[in-house]
């Protein structure tokens, strides 16, 4: 029952800061550090492997500067319902 239309979303923005090449013997994949756009201060930066797929299923790897979407997405059964006043900044638990 599992449906991408059925999941809550949100998408934020970002930005490749840098492109992290590992040391050759350690076996650690290349990593793109993306600041994301609207997440606290300390928390901004994510560190994700730089393997990606294009349309046509090739794999490609982002660049510095890049331009870049973060979607987080939850099962319904997850998540719970906010009053339309409510933004979430001031959880009630």
């Amino acid at each position: 029952m599992s449906s991408e239309a059925s999941k809550a979303s949100a998408t934020l923005p970002g930005r490749v800061e840098k492109v992290i090449h590992p040391h050759p013997s350690s076996g650690e994949p290349e990593k793109a550090q993306i600041a994301v756009e609207g997440a606290d201060h300390l928390y901004r930066e994510i560190r994700v492997p730089n393997r990606l797929t294009d349309a046509n299923g090739k794999k490609v790897k982002l660049k510095e500067g890049a331009e870049v979407e973060v979607k987080i997405e939850a099962e319904p059964m997850v998540t719970k319902t906010v009053p339309h006043h409510d933004d979430g900044a001031n959880p009630t638990r």
